[in-house]
């Protein structure tokens, strides 16, 4: 196997910043890889306590929105149907309360999330995560129905809403990047279906545009790169988050028109997924030559000349021994076939 003469961390950058990678960088949002150090992990800041998984029991967010889940779904919450805290934009003032926020020794604070998360920062960039999605949160609060059409019938309510929300989480931002010093920025907002964006491009830019702009302001004052996660065919707004300072997008579906977007975006952004595991007809009998090969025709397809990262596995119940198998395929194959890929 090819010896790499860079770290996960070396060669992950390197697409962050326009630049050729020495070999095809396996972006895990900073889980274990089948084999190494992960390219990132999250260092912080976790003041809030909020899990990155639901509990069965459920769970409140800073807000006071109940999440709930299950197994099957891996125990990623979503909001609980029909138990939605906003039904009118009008009165949000009189429902959202921004929470009280605890006093931070910011310098100790970051000290203990890095020893927390036992980073090897010669191996793994360190990340934060920005912790605030506009548009989810707003559904969150409202669920999809009443929140598109708040977001139609009502934007300036919106707008005053959103900026409210940006006004608390924007001091944790700046201290955040100050104490933190990560070598990269995570920001997540899913704004579209798989097929469809929820909303038109217009209308991103005039309510969700300025506080991105906002909230974004600290990190590129700082010359810190941006990763934008956002689920679905999104590419309309590419042009936007690129002049927001995101450098690499992911999970980037193939839904979207990802040949285009390489060559529109050369070295501006990359693309980090870019594979889609479908359940095959005789699930749960998969046949492991079949699947390793969707990996390397993903590697083939995407990886020539750069400005990208595979993201490769297969959502399934938590402990299922064959979602587990599954995984295991495709992990190792993304790992071992992109390894050597550029010195073919």
């Amino acid at each position: 196997m090819y010896k790499s003469k860079l770290t996960p961390k070396e060669n992950y950058m390197r697409i962050l910043k326009g630049e050729m990678p020495e070999y095809v960088p396996v972006f895990t949002m900073g889980n274990p890889p089948w084999k190494g150090e992960p390219v990132y992990k999250n260092v912080g800041p976790f003041i809030f306590g909020m899990p990155a998984m639901t509990p069965p029991e459920g769970r409140y967010d800073i807000w006071g929105v109940h999440y709930v889940a299950n197994e099957e779904t891996g125990y990623g919450g979503i909001p609980e149907p029909n138990n939605f805290i906003l039904e009118d934009i009008t009165k949000w003032h009189q429902v959202i309360k921004a929470p009280k926020m605890p006093e931070v020794d910011w310098e100790q604070q970051a000290k203990k999330n890095y020893e927390f998360a036992k980073i090897n920062l010669d191996e793994s960039a360190a990340c934060i995560n920005v912790g605030f999605m506009p548009f989810q949160q707003l559904i969150a609060f409202m669920g999809f129905n009443s929140g598109l059409c708040a977001l139609y019938e009502e934007p300036e309510y919106c707008k005053e809403l959103l900026n409210y929300m940006a006004d608390f989480y924007l001091p944790v931002i700046e201290k955040s990047v100050e104490y933190y010093k990560p070598d990269l920025v995570y920001f997540a907002d899913d704004t579209a279906a798989k097929l469809n964006p929820f909303m038109s491009v217009e209308m991103f830019r005039d309510i969700f545009k300025p506080v991105y702009e906002r909230i974004l302001k600290p990190v590129n004052e700082r010359g810190i790169p941006i990763q934008l996660h956002n689920c679905g065919r999104c590419e309309d707004f590419l042009d936007d988050m690129v002049e927001l300072g995101v450098r690499v997008w992911d999970p980037a579906q193939p839904t979207n028109d990802l040949l285009s977007i390489k060559e529109k975006y050369k070295g501006k952004l990359a693309v980090a997924g870019c594979y889609e595991w479908v359940v095959p007809d005789t699930w749960p009998d998969a046949d492991e030559e079949e699947t390793r090969q969707g990996v390397r025709d993903a590697i083939d397809k995407y990886a020539p000349g750069g400005g990208f990262a595979i993201a490769a596995n297969a959502l399934g119940r938590i402990g299922d021994p064959d979602i587990a198998k599954i995984n295991s395929w495709i992990k190792s194959e993304a790992y071992l076939y992109g390894r050597g890929y550029y010195i073919k």
